[in-house]
This record gives structure tokens, C-alpha cells and sequence, in this order.
């Protein structure tokens, strides 16, 4: 019988060499067939040892061998080979012969020092040596042969294995977890630069090991910009003598004017958060205003925005310039007691000023129109309110014959280029960060956030830059609730800061934290546009703002409020993650999905986008505005409206006759409704249903 000698892929444990059966006559064939064996690996197991025989990267042989005792010395004593699940004898011949036919013989590390030194004396029998070789312990278990380097081993349990079955471990604890693609990615990559399996693990339940929590540092970058002196700029005397007390304007202020901003060239200035972007637009509107050209509108996207950027003029123009607010509650009970439209300057909300064009107030000569976020322009929900504002503020000016000058600001967008294209304005775009900002990723319930919070905000505020400031920390969330519920459990001095609080609170927490009497703010995504806390450390404690999850563009806006440059060294930014983690149903990605997407992804293009309900109330404001010249409104808006249709649909809601809005439509525009919200109304107010009832109906409905 012709004896074979097979040999297949180590990777697999169906697929394995074996002796196949042969005679005693046909030993010196097989011989002369293994005359290339390789390598052949010893490793003590339960009284026995373990055999592999590795030839080119494969293991053609996994079997076992006894040791008995002889006059001799120790001799091989029972030979078995694996048959797939079985053992099957073979001759303890065999077995010296394959010895004498290998390359080499390596004995495990982890073989008893009285197992190695039985295999040695049964090997010198045969006038054969072996070295001992550092080897994977759960390789040798299992029949696998898996020598260790230094630049291989990983440490585990007091010991070492080898990558693979490093990974298989990692790969358990993260599926116990629930751990995602990037996540996994991310805790491999450390696995094999650290080489200690615990200490990776122990990312999964919060550790705060440094060198592994840190992802990456995004370098302080200053652009070599000749800047501008404030003694040389052409500006009211009120205006330069605020300015006295800097010697030269920031890079992107000096690129600003540089560029045409004080000869009235609108402009999109596109920068990094905390690099003097609102200075751009005071030193356009401001001087005007102070010269009789017009007055200043800033607008913002959120009331506490606009509350706080009152205070700011207020306090450095109020006694040269009369200044005012619009924001959006006005539109509810608008009782016009802040708001002065004959105001030099009034900052605004884009719902507080949308309002006051859909109702025909009157403001007067706009000299300047300053825009702040207006990457808002890409948001799905109000994007298109602030593209439609645009357009109607623009045939506001038109129409009223200012002479206006547009600028915007924006932190970093994808398509600055093409926006500043669509909004027929110069593109001054500054990429400086002030300030080295650390990124940290670590893992951890939602519970376990809190502790390490806690731990992170103490470290920091127990510090002091070189600038003598101490360190303290925003805490983003997605929910008021939770807002609260972070800052009760933080050791030190800390506040909750949301939309939810009343003005002077919210002016006392702004207050105490500037004079750092707080060590943190918690607060919701959803203010982080603009608000002025000089910290030096971020936590994202949660990756969603409400249900949705964080864009790359507000990531990257919300990151940069880490570390100022008067204030601090650096910035530190960490992401508490909770793995398999959702805040809706309607979320298809986990946060710790959306964890490496945010830290690796490109930043968004800023497009508006519309759906059918969004065209239809967009054309609607426009007609409410400006009757027959709607169309040129749409027509110059940076996303697509299909006019057509969405007049249509106005004619069949009964919200239009012609091209004037009927009651129903002046109420649906003049209160932001969607045409279902209004429907649903009518509906609820025809059934007598108390108004309570009807709010909560369209809550209950927007949630679904």
C-alpha cells in the first residue's frame, strides 16, 4: 500500500496533514517522503506532549506522545496522531523518525522544567537537540505551534500569547459588550501597539489609562499672516479707541480686512472655533452704524446666543449706539417690549427676525447683515428656514434701497469655496488653531460616565496653566434632564446651562464660570454654537444632540470650545463612549459606531435640502413677503425649491389665493407651521379640544 504524506493550510482545523496508515515495511519510504519536515514543536499537556510538525507556514502533524522509562533513559512509549476528532496509534518509531527528519525542535517555555528536561534526555538518546522557545500558551493547547518575539507577544494574565489569539480574546470581551466595527478597530490597533491585553480591555469599563485613551493630538497651526495694526484702520474714533487695547488684529480679523471689509465687500469668513471670527463682523456693522450707514443685524441661531451677544454690545456700545433684541419668543406673545426696530443695533435669532419679516415689521436702513453659524444652512431641520430668511432679508434690503453689506460666519465647512459662490460673497477662510487639542476615547456605561466625569473634571480644575488659569471643563449632553443629573453627582462646583433656565441664571452661570468659580458646565449640544466658557477641557458625554446624532461639522465646532489661547496650554477633549448604544429607535448607527466616525470623518458640505413640506413653507413665507416676486426669492436660495409644485400645494391647502396669503396661510407662516401641524390643529380646534390637548397632539405626533 502507497503510504501519502499530506500537507494543507494551518488556518484551518478541518484541514490538516496526517500520517495516513502504512506498514512497518514502508517506514524507510516515509522517511525519505518527510525528508522536509521543518520544524517540530514540543509542549507538555496533562502528563503528555503535545507534537506539531509546521513545513512552509503549515501544520502537517497534531498528535501526542507518551514518555516511558527504560534502562536507557526516557524513550517515546505511545504515538497517537489526530484523525479529525479521533487519535489514531501509531508506531513510537515514527515519531523518531520525524524527529531526526526536522529542521529544528523547539520545546515550549511553558513545558515544566522536569517535562523539558525528560524530552532532552529522550532526545539526546537519539543524539538529537532542542531548544526552548517562548511560545503561545493557547496556540500550544490547541496543537498550534506559535513562537513569540518581543515584537509579537502580548500580554496576558502574567504571560504572553500571540496576536491571533489576543484578538479572539478581544474579540469576546467585545462582543460581550456589544461593541461595533470602529470601536473594534480602534482597540486592535492599541492591542498591537501596546501588546497588553488587560490594559485594552480595561478600556471597556472606563480605565483612564492615557496612553491608551488618547487617539490623537491636533496640533496648534498659526499661519504666517501680516497683521494689521489697529492704530492703521480706518474706523469711527469710537470704534478704534475699544480697539486700543490690542496692538494688531488676529490673523483671520487681519485677513478680513485685508480682503475689503471695511470698504463694504461681503464676505464668508470661515474659521476654527475661538479665533476671532465675531470681531469681523462688530468692526464692519459697528462702524457703520457709528457713521450713519446703516444699522447693524447679528443674527444667531439660538435665543441664549443672541441673550449673550446683547450683554456683549450692550456693554461695549451701548453708550454710543442704542441696542436691541429680537428673538424668537417674541413671536409668541410679541409684546415688543425689548425689541426697538429704530435700535443702531439689533441682534436677533433667524426665527426672531424671519418673524418680524413674515408680520411686515419695519426696521429701518440695514447697513450690515453679520450671519453667525451659517453652516446652519445645512441642518435637515432648519436649514431651509435659514435659507428662506436670507432671501427675504435680502428683498427687505432691495426693496428699502440699502446699501447692505453681507457677511457670514462660519467654523470649518466642506464646500467653503462653493458657498461663499452661492452667497455671492469673498471667501476669507483662516485655518489657525490658537491651541494643541488632545483627543481621548475611553468606554463606558452610562452610569460609569458619570464617575469618570467626575474624575476628569476634578484633574482638571486641581491643575493651573502657565497663564496661572485653573482648568475647567464643558460637559456636553443630550437632554436637559441629564444636564442635571451630571452636575449633581460631580464632586466640585458645577452647573447645569440649557435653553430650559431662565435668562439670569443663565447669566450667573456664565458669571461664575468666567471667574472660575465653577469647575464645570453641563450642558446640551444644542448650545454649543457660541457660547463664551473659556475651558480648557471638553467631555462629550453623550455623541447625539436630542435624538440625533452629532454631525462632524457640530463635533468639530463642539471640540473647539477646548482650550484658549490667553487662558490655557492646551486643549483636552474626551468622548465618553457607551457601546451598542442608541437614544432613539430611529438611530441606525450605535455611539460607539458614530464614535470613530465623528474622530475620522471629512467635514460635511454645507447644502439645504428640501422635501415637500419644507418647499411649501419656504414659498409660502416668500409670497407672504413678496406676493408676485416669490419666485425670484426661490430662485436665489442655495438649495433647489421646485416652485411649481409647491404652489400647487398652496392652492389645494387653501393657504393662497393667487399670489396673497389667505388667513389660514398668514397664520400657518406667521407661527412656523408644517401644513400637517396646521391641519391637525384645525382639526382639534373643530372638536373643541383644549389647547393643552392640541399641544400635546402635536408633540405626541412629532415624536412618532
Amino acid at each position: 500500500m502507497q503510504e501519502r504524506w499530506l500537507s494543507y493550510s494551518s488556518h484551518g482545523d478541518k484541514r490538516e496533514a496526517e500520517f495516513l496508515k502504512y506498514p512497518d515495511t514502508l517506514l524507510t519510504d516515509v522517511s525519505k517522503q518527510v525528508a522536509d519536515v521543518g520544524t517540530l514543536f514540543l509542549h507538555e499537556a496533562g502528563g503528555d506532549y503535545t507534537v506539531v510538525v509546521r513545513r512552509d507556514g503549515d501544520r502537517v502533524l497534531h498528535g501526542r506522545l507518551e514518555l516511558k522509562q527504560t534502562d536507557a533513559g526516557p524513550r517515546p512509549g505511545r504515538f497517537r496522531i489526530k484523525d479529525g476528532e479521533d487519535d489514531v496509534p501509531r508506531r513510537p518509531e515514527q515519531f523518531v523518525e520525524t524527529a531526526r527528519r526536522a529542521s529544528r525542535i523547539r520545546i515550549s517555555e511553558q513545558t515544566s522544567t522536569r517535562g523539558r528536561d525528560e524530552i532532552m534526555a529522550m532526545l539526546a538518546g537519539y543524539q538529537l537537540e532542542a531548544k526552548q522557545v517562548r511560545t503561545c500558551r493557547y496556540c500550544a493547547g490547541n496543537g498550534r505551534y506559535s513562537p513569540l518575539t518581543s515584537e509579537t507577544a502580548i500580554k496576558a494574565d502574567n504571560e504572553f500569547i500571540c496576536p491571533d489569539c489576543a484578538r479572539r480574546e478581544l474579540e469576546r470581551e467585545a462582543n460581550y459588550r456589544g461593541l461595533r466595527s470602529g470601536a473594534r478597530d480602534r482597540l486592535e490597533e492599541l492591542l498591537l501597539e501596546v501588546g497588553d491585553l488587560e490594559r485594552v480591555a480595561n478600556l471597556l469599563s472606563g480605565q483612564l489609562d492615557p496612553e491608551l485613551t488618547k487617539f490623537d493630538e491636533i496640533s496648534a497651526t498659526v499661519d504666517e499672516i501680516d497683521l494689521v495694526s489697529t492704530r492703521d484702520l480706518d474706523v469711527h474714533a469710537e470704534l478704534k479707541s475699544r480697539l486700543q487695547k490690542f496692538d494688531e488684529l488676529l490673523p483671520v480679523q487681519s485677513l478680513s480686512v485685508r480682503n475689503g471689509l471695511l470698504t463694504g465687500r461681503d464676505q464668508l469668513v470661515v474659521s476654527a472655533t475661538a479665533t476671532g471670527k465675531t470681531l469681523v463682523g462688530e468692526l464692519a456693522g459697528v462702524d457703520r452704524a457709528l457713521k450713519g450707514d446703516g444699522k447693524l443685524l447679528f443674527l444667531v441661531p439660538l435665543v441664549a446666543l443672541a441673550n449673550q451677544k446683547y450683554d456683549d454690545f450692550e456693554e461695549d456700545y451701548g453708550d454710543v449706539l442704542d441696542v436691541t433684541i429680537r428673538v424668537g419668543s417674541s413671536r409668541i406673545r410679541d409684546d415688543g417690549n425689548r425689541f426697538d426696530p429704530n435700535a443702531d443695533i439689533i441682534v436677533g435669532t433667524y426665527e426672531g427676525i424671519d418673524h418680524a419679516l413674515r408680520t411686515g415689521k419695519e426696521m429701518g436702513d440695514i447697513g450690515t447683515v453679520v450671519i453667525d453659524e451659517v453652516h446652519t444652512l445645512g441642518a435637515d431641520e432648519r436649514g431651509h428656514r435659514l435659507d428662506g430668511l436670507i432671501s427675504r432679508l435680502k428683498h427687505y434690503c432691495e426693496t428699502n434701497n440699502c446699501a447692505t453689506q453681507w457677511i457670514y460666519l462660519s467654523a470649518t465647512v466642506g464646500n467653503a469655496a462653493e458657498l461663499a459662490g452661492k452667497l455671492e460673497s469673498r471667501l476669507i477662510e483662516f485655518e489657525e488653531r490658537p491651541v494643541p487639542i488632545e483627543r481621548h476615547v475611553t468606554f463606558a456605561e452610562g452610569l460609569e460616565k458619570i464617575e469618570i466625569e467626575d474624575k476628569l473634571v476634578r484633574r482638571a480644575f486641581d491643575s493651573t496653566s502657565s497663564k496661572g488659569y485653573r482648568g475647567q471643563t464643558i460637559i456636553f449632553t443630550n437632554s436637559r434632564r441629564r444636564c442635571h443629573e451630571v452636575s449633581r453627582r460631580l464632586t466640585y462646583n458645577s452647573a447645569p446651562y440649557h435653553a430650559g433656565l431662565d435668562y439670569g441664571k443663565r447669566k450667573r452661570v456664565e458669571r461664575q464660570f468666567g471667574e472660575q468659580e465653577l469647575a464645570a458646565v453641563v450642558t446640551t449640544a444644542a448650545l454649543a454654537a457660541g457660547v463664551d466658557f473659556p475651558a480648557s477641557q471638553v467631555i462629550f458625554d453623550s455623541l447625539a444632540m436630542g435624538i440625533e446624532w452629532l454631525s462632524v461639522q457640530e463635533f468639530e465646532q463642539m471640540l473647539g470650545r477646548a482650550g484658549r489661547p490667553d487662558y490655557h496650554d492646551q486643549g483636552t477633549v474626551y468622548m465618553l463612549v457607551e457601546p451598542d448604544c442608541t437614544y432613539h429607535n430611529s438611530m441606525e448607527m450605535s455611539e460607539d459606531e458614530v464614535a470613530f466616525k465623528l474622530l475620522k470623518g471629512e467635514m460635511e458640505s454645507v447644502m439645504t435640502r428640501y422635501d415637500e413640506t419644507a418647499a411649501v413653507e419656504e414659498t409660502l413665507a416668500n409670497i407672504t413677503v413678496a406676493g408676485k416676486k416669490a419666485k425670484r426669492l426661490n430662485d436665489r436660495m442655495i438649495g433647489e425649491i421646485p416652485t411649481t409644485h409647491a404652489v400647487g400645494k398652496l392652492l389645494e391647502y387653501g393657504f393662497i389665493d393667487g399670489f396673497d396669503p389667505t388667513p389660514l396661510g398668514r397664520a400657518v407662516t406667521e407661527h412656523f407651521l408644517t401644513p400637517n401641524e396646521a391641519f391637525l390643529m384645525l382639526d382639534c380646534v373643530r372638536k373643541g379640544a383644549h389647547p393643552y390637548d392640541i399641544v400635546a397632539e402635536i408633540e405626541l405626533r412629532d415624536d412618532e
